[in-house]
């Protein structure tokens, strides 16, 4: 159904139609979710809010309609285009209607107005109209060249503004009438209704009156319906109204400087992302995009202090270790941009100030020393929306691994090394001195070939943590983990939960919750009945957390 079928029906229908002035694609949705039956696409505000210059005939046919395009994909209510004197003569305004149509416009209003025109209430202005027969030859037109049968003309008369008087102004509706306007809109200024109550008493009543209040605007739309008027438009209240809240909210910030001190005064982003469809998005993203290609936001807890790096780290956080002309932090986030993953958060502690790397989200644990990994994960809970990363601060990685990792189906994903096991039953050294060790729901096969190439199957993860028994343990994990959304929501619901009940109590390995580590909510995830999933690697990766391990990285890096 063409918007113009639908401005019809309302037209059919008992009741006065209300439209509002909108300047944008963003104002139209806030009048349709208002309640209002229509849109005015204001030349007034529209050449405010667009150019911000004067209603006089400066915005081109062209700019007018591309934002009249923009709001009719923003609302499904119809859409009454200010067209002023159509753009030029009779032939103007033909192609005028046609890209109205085309773009889903419901009808169009133009004035008998010389071009240029000016504003009805500009002060001082010579009003000039072109003769009747000329303007009835545009509105003859119109309707010759509109392909919608339902589209609606409406033909304006600004003989009461330029002082014409009431004969004039009604011998001139009549004759568009008569000329096949739909509708007549006869303008006013005069501060009081009675001038319009006259006029409309005389109409002969051939088509619909329209009628715009600006000047005298202590009328109800109930005395505008009862006069005789079926479509009442509040032109310009709307730009007016946001240039009112502006400038109170720039005084405001002017005045205290903090971006908060206008909260009062402005919506929540939430409330802004609702309006544009944020909500919408998210919901095509999660039905069509596959995993791995939607928004994914990777978060480093790098706050802590190891002081047995010292005096590697004596003025700089170990992620800021440099190896062979790149920090770890700089290898980390040219590997997430390799996967298309942009927006990353980090939260700081030790030496905070050091880290500075341009477009990272940073977030500030200052209670690094007696907190855990856990504790400064949450400080950027903000970030955990949809999908999400987690990544230690001190690990450099192959590209391929975190590939892998980004083609888990599962809600929670963890990155295991299988070479730990090799090592154990080698007997030889463990690459790192405290290695989080996991245990699966089914161990893997015991062969070299086995671990190196295991099958894509469920690898559930049933125990992880330090203190998980080597005998039991089937590989490490190597710091970097995935949840999607409903992962996000799993975990974060689980720790506002664990603040309430058991928030100083001891947690798994840790002596209580604040100092507890990323795995000990794993582990609790776990025992909460949610599935972790391990995705298993072989080798790839290393973890610097000790001058030996900072020297092996330097040998074993190429560059």
């Amino acid at each position: 159904m063409h918007p113009a079928a639908k401005l019809r029906a309302l037209l059919k229908q008992p009741g006065i139609i209300k439209a509002v002035g909108a300047q944008d694609a963003l104002s139209a949705k806030l009048i349709e979710r208002a309640g209002f039956d229509a849109i005015w696409a204001s030349g007034f505000a529209i050449s405010a809010s667009l150019k911000c210059i004067p209603d006089a005939s400066f915005i081109t046919s062209s700019e007018q309609l591309e934002v009249e395009r923009n709001i009719a994909e923003a609302v499904s209510i119809p859409i009454i285009a200010d067209c002023d004197t159509g753009y030029g003569n009779a032939l103007n305004v033909m192609r005028t209607v046609n890209d109205r149509e085309r773009a889903g416009v419901a009808a169009i209003c133009i004035e008998d107005n010389v071009y240029p025109k000016r504003c009805s209430f500009y002060a001082g202005v010579r009003r000039e109209l072109i003769p009747i027969e000329e303007h009835c030859g545009k509105i003859q037109a119109a309707k010759a060249a509109q392909t919608v049968p339902e589209f609606v003309v409406i033909a304006r008369t600004e003989a009461l503004i330029a002082g014409w008087g009431q004969d004039e102004a009604l011998k001139r509706a009549q004759a568009y009438a008569d000329a096949g306007a739909d509708a007549v809109l006869i303008h006013s200024k005069s501060p009081t209704f009675d001038e319009l109550r006259t006029v409309a008493k005389r109409w002969s009543g051939k088509v619909p009156l329209v009628v715009v209040p600006t000047i005298f605007d202590g009328v109800t739309a109930a005395e505008l319906e009862e006069a005789g008027f079926k479509i009442v438009i509040y032109a310009n209240q709307m730009v007016r109204a946001s240039i009112r809240a502006m400038c109170d909210a720039l005084d405001v910030i002017k005045q205290d400087t903090r971006p908060g001190s206008v909260n009062d005064r402005i919506v929540k982003l939430k409330e802004v992302y609702e309006i544009v469809g944020v909500p919408q998005m998210e919901e095509d993203e999660k039905k069509f995009l596959p995993v791995g290609s939607e928004k994914i936001t990777a978060i480093i807890p790098a706050a802590g202090f190891e002081k047995h790096l010292l005096p590697l780290i004596e003025d700089r956080p170990k992620c800021l270790l440099d190896i062979k002309g790149k920090t770890i932090l700089e290898r980390q986030v040219a590997a997430l941009n390799d996967c298309d993953i942009k927006e990353i958060a980090l939260i700081r502690g030790y030496k905070k100030e050091a880290i500075a790397l341009p477009n990272i989200r940073y977030y500030d644990n200052d209670r690094y020393e007696e907190t855990g990994e856990l504790f400064s994960l949450f400080c950027a809970e903000h970030e955990m929306r949809g999908r999400t990363i987690v990544l230690y601060g001190d690990i450099i990685f192959d590209r391929a691994i975190l590939e892998k990792l980004l083609k888990s189906p599962a809600d929670i994903s963890l990155v295991v090394d299988l070479a730990w096991y090799d090592h154990q039953q080698q007997g030889a050294r463990a690459p790192h001195l405290n290695p989080d060790l996991v245990t699966f729901e089914q161990a893997p096969g015991r062969s070299y070939l086995s671990r190196f190439v295991m099958p894509e199957e469920d690898h559930r993860i049933v125990k992880i943590g330090q203190h998980v028994s080597h005998e039991q343990a089937h590989a490490e994990f190597i710091g970097m983990a995935m949840f999607s959304e409903k992962g996000v929501q799993a975990m974060t619901g689980l720790y506002r939960g664990l603040l309430a009940s058991r928030a100083d109590r001891p947690f798994h390995e840790a002596p209580s919750l604040a100092k507890a580590s990323f795995t000990d909510m794993i582990q609790e995830l776990i025992d909460a009945g949610h599935s972790v999933q391990a995705v298993p690697i072989f080798k790839g990766w290393m973890e610097v957390d000790s001058f030996e391990e900072y020297q092996k990285a330097w040998a074993n890096l190429r560059q």
